[in-house]
């Protein structure tokens, strides 16, 4: 017998729908929704708590800064960059480099078209730039969302002091993108990522010379890659003669520069110059005197039990933290390079609350970026940063209303200065100083001398400096004035608070 043929039968068109959310999976996506808002709302907190830091201190006092921007006029001038001293009469006529002459025209353009505020605006920029690639950093290699929120405002908090208006901001960013891409290409074995490597080193050297830390830490990752052939706890995947390949490309891509081999040789001088240590205050080692200095410390420590805790030696990790640890508490300056490195460890090696992970998606972004913008925008009108305050500011830091007798009285040089003010001297007077803060073009010994007149040594009469000065300008409080007021060869002409 044959069996019965079943005809097919067409579901009707409410029976091919998809089914309806159950109770359950409706109240389960209204939670991801809220989370999602909540951690944009962290994000937009987390990337505007350094802007807002920034637009309190509202650096525009730093003397270094004016002698970037008379720098970059000069090469606004010029067409080019200056390959001899134009700025002092000690140095006049020497070999000088601007090796940070790309950031000397970005932060000129932004003053002449903003005023102090575009240099306000400068700082709260890299600052937040430096923010946000930290924590995607700290991300990649950490999944709880939480600690690496926290994390990386630890370290955004121990930036403080670095929240000026310097070239340093372009080498703390940098150095957390090369970091960055080195942690993936080691954790992967893939090189592929690193080809951005050589380009980012041609453009890192024509803003700040520490390009050179990004170098000792290609040199370190090459060193692992060396060593665990025959090392038994290998970790790293990256293949020496990759590593090899693209170091050298960033070793020459750093050659892309006006001044080519002799920004090598800058560097070095730069790092020899051990006599200005105790002399400078942003070289000085860190006085603990800080909530933030305590910070660093605490990061360093941790990282260091982190790697003492484990069962193997770390080649990598161990060699970047003592190199981080030796260049930051040599140098405040310098303090980034442990607070990345520390922070870096401390979200590979600890492990968080695999399900607290990051949910936002890519399309969030825009509304993080305008959020923060928002805040920002916020910040500068609620703190009242603009250009009458700063220059009010400035004016408090300064001897700017000194300068503007200067030019009413039509006084003249030769000038006799200190090291603090002389940068802001070169951009405010247009005659040559006596000294500044390039300690490269003047070196120790120059440096010490005019140290010891300041402070009244028993030397500061034949001071060559001093002996053809036309006109001196210092701190109402030095040593070397009180002398002044007594000496029969100079007279008082101008007298303020500062």
């Amino acid at each position: 017998m044959k069996s019965p043929q079943v005809e097919p039968v067409a579901a009707p068109e409410e029976s091919r729908a998809s089914l309806p959310m159950t109770g359950n999976s409706l109240a389960e996506a209204r939670l991801s929704r809220r989370i999602q808002c909540a951690q944009a709302v962290v994000l937009v907190a987390l990337y505007a708590f350094p802007a807002i830091l920034c637009l309190r201190i509202a650096n525009v006092g730093d003397p270094d800064l004016w002698w970037h921007l008379r720098s970059g006029e000069w090469i606004v001038q010029h067409g080019a960059v200056p390959r001899t001293e134009p700025f002092s009469s000690y140095g006049a006529g020497k070999p000088w480099a601007a090796y940070s002459w790309l950031y000397e025209l970005l932060v000129y353009q932004l003053f002449q078209r903003l005023g102090l505020v575009g240099i306000v605006a400068y700082t709260t920029g890299m600052a937040v730039a430096v923010t946000v690639f930290l924590h995607r950093l700290i991300r990649r290699l950490q999944a709880d969302f939480t600690f690496a929120v926290v994390l990386t405002a630890g370290a955004a908090f121990c930036f403080s002091r670095l929240y000026t208006p310097r070239p340093w901001l372009f080498t703390v960013l940098f150095f957390v993108l090369e970091l960055d891409l080195l942690m993936q290409a080691r954790k992967t074995g893939k090189i592929r990522g690193l080809v951005w490597l050589p380009g980012l080193f041609a453009l890192w050297a024509n803003l700040h010379i520490e390009f050179i830390v990004g170098l000792v830490l290609l040199a370190i990752v090459l060193a692992e890659s060396i060593f665990a052939r025959w090392w038994s706890g290998r970790e790293a995947r990256i293949r020496p003669a990759g590593m090899c390949g693209i170091s050298m490309a960033c070793i020459l891509a750093a050659l892309a520069n006006p001044y080519g081999w002799r920004i090598y040789q800058v560097a070095y001088d730069l790092a020899t110059q051990s006599g200005v240590l105790n002399k400078v205050t942003e070289l000085f080692a860190l006085p603990f005197r800080r909530l933030d200095d305590w910070f660093v410390l605490l990061l360093a420590l941790a990282a260091t039990g982190v790697l003492a805790r484990a069962r193997r030696f770390a080649f990598f990790e161990s060699i970047f933290l003592a190199f981080a640890i030796y260049v930051s508490f040599h140098s405040q300056r310098d303090v980034w390079v442990v607070v990345i490195a520390a922070s870096a460890i401390l979200a590979a090696e600890l492990k968080g609350d695999d399900k607290n992970r990051l949910q936002m998606t890519a399309s969030a972004a825009p509304f993080i970026a305008t959020g923060t913008a928002l805040v920002l925008l916020l910040g500068f009108r609620v703190l009242g940063v603009d250009n009458a305050r700063l220059r009010t500011k400035r004016a408090e830091e300064l001897p700017v209303r000194a300068v503007e007798v200067v030019r009413e009285k039509g006084w003249s040089g030769p000038l006799y200065n200190d090291y603090s003010w002389g940068g802001y001297l070169i951009w405010a007077l247009r005659m040559p100083v006596g000294m500044d803060g390039r300690q490269n073009v003047y070196g120790d010994q120059q440096i010490d001398r005019t140290n010891a007149t300041w402070n009244g040594r028993p030397e500061w009469v034949t001071d060559p400096g001093l002996q053809k000065a036309g006109l001196v300008i210092g701190p109402v409080g030095a040593p070397l004035t009180q002398l002044l007021r007594m000496d029969p060869r100079f007279k008082l002409g101008y007298e303020d608070k500062i």
